[in-house]
C-alpha cells in the first residue's frame, strides 16, 4: 500500500491504546509501519530494474525480525540524547525496553500484512524463496481505507481529553470497520475469480490455469478481470451482485518465448522486468519506425500506467 497508509496504521494502532504503553510509543509504531519500504531507493535505478528489487528482501522474514531491533536501538538513543540535554518532554511516558520493541514488532509486522493485500505483489520470505504471493484484495491506494483510517485517529485524538476510553473507542471501531471492509473485499475477489474461471471455460472450452480479480480504484465493488492459460489471455468485468462480463477476443501471449525467432538475447535485457510480472506478455511492435520486442504484464495494460511497466528491445540491434 502507499505509505500513507501504512503511516495511518501505525497512528491507529497506538490510538487503540498502544501508545500509552510506554514513551515514544507513536512514532514507533509509525516508523516501523513504513520501515520496510528503505527499499524504495531502488526507484533510482533506470529502466525496470527496480521492480525486481521492491517488496523483496526487506519485506522477508530476516528483514522483518532485525529492522525492528534497529529502530528500537534509534529510539532508545534518542530517548537517552533528549535526556542528558535536558529537552525530553516532561509529559512524555518513560521508556519501557521490552514495550518499545514489542510495538517496534507489531508496527513493522503490520507493513507487509498490507502489502500484501493488493495485486502488486510482495515476496514474504525472501532470501529463501522469491515466490511472488498477492492478495488481490484492495486497490493500492484505496480512498476508503484512508477515510476509515483519517476518522478513527482524527476522533480519536479530539475525545482523549475526556477520557482513555473515550479516546480509544473511535479507534477501535475504525479497526472494526477496516476488517469488516477487508473481509468483504476478499469475499468479492474470491467470487469473480471463480465465476471467471467457469465463464472462461463454457465460453471458449478452456480451464484458465490463472485467475486474477484486480481491485480498481474507488468501485471496491468492482473488478478487472484477467485470465489466461498456457497460450492465451483475456479479460472482463465483474460487478457485486451482477453477472461476469467476458470480453469476446483472445490473444496469444508467447510466454514463454521461444528462441526460433532470436529471442533470448533481448529477452535477457528484460529479465527484471519479467521476474517481477505475474502475467507477462510478448509481442512484436512497431517502435521508432522500427520493429521491436515489447515485454509487459497483463494486470497494467491501460494506457495512463502501461509504459511503466513495460520495456521494448529493437530486434536486429545488438547495440542497444
Amino acid at each position: 500500500m502507499d505509505n500513507l497508509t501504512h503511516s495511518l496504521v501505525g497512528a491507529l494502532l497506538g490510538q487503540m491504546g498502544l501508545k500509552r504503553k510506554t514513551g515514544l510509543a507513536m512514532p514507533t509504531l509509525i516508523i516501523a509501519a513504513n520501515i520496510p519500504d528503505i527499499d524504495a531507493i531502488t526507484t533510482l535505478l533506470s529502466g525496470q530494474q527496480h521492480l525486481a528489487l521492491r517488496r523483496g528482501l526487506t519485506h522477508g522474514p530476516i528483514a522483518i525480525l532485525f529492522l525492528p531491533l534497529l529502530l528500537w536501538g534509534v529510539m532508545l538513543a534518542f530517548d537517552r540524547w533528549q535526556t542528558q540535554r535536558g529537552k525530553r518532554p516532561e509529559k512524555r511516558l518513560p521508556v519501557h525496553k521490552v514495550w518499545l520493541l514489542a510495538l517496534a514488532y507489531i508496527g513493522c509486522l503490520s507493513h507487509p500484512l498490507f502489502d500484501w493485500f493488493n495485486s502488486y505483489g510482495i515476496r514474504l520470505l525472501e532470501p529463501f524463496s522469491s515466490q511472488w504471493f498477492y492478495g488481490d484484495t484492495l486497490f493500492i491506494i484505496d480512498i476508503w481505507l484512508w477515510a476509515a483510517l483519517i476518522v478513527g485517529v482524527s476522533v480519536s485524538l479530539r475525545r482523549e481529553p475526556m477520557g482513555e476510553a473515550h479516546g480509544r473507542t473511535p479507534a477501535l471501531i475504525s479497526f472494526a470497520a477496516i476488517c469488516a471492509y477487508i473481509l468483504v473485499n476478499g469475499l468479492v475477489t474470491a467470487r469473480a475469480e471463480q465465476l471467471t474461471a467457469e465463464a472462461v471455460q463454457k465460453k471458449f472450452n478452456l480451464v484458465p490455469t490463472l485467475v486474477v480479480a484486480n481491485p480498481i480504484p474507488v468501485q471496491f465493488w468492482k473488478r478487472e478481470m484477467l485470465w489466461r492459460d498456457g497460450r492465451v489471455y483475456g479479460q472482463g468485468n465483474y460487478t457485486a451482485f451482477n453477472d461476469i462480463m467476458i470480453d469476446d477476443s483472445v490473444r496469444a501471449h508467447n510466454m514463454p518465448i521461444s528462441d526460433q525467432n532470436g529471442f533470448e538475447t533481448h529477452i535477457a535485457r528484460g529479465a527484471p522486468l519479467v521476474f517481477w510480472s505475474r502475467m507477462p506478455v510478448a509481442q512484436m511492435v512497431d517502435k521508432d519506425n522500427n520493429r521491436a520486442l515489447k515485454i509487459s504484464d497483463q494486470r497494467f495494460s491501460n494506457p495512463l500506467v502501461g509504459d511503466r511497466f513495460s520495456a521494448f528491445f529493437p530486434i536486429g540491434d545488438e547495440s542497444k
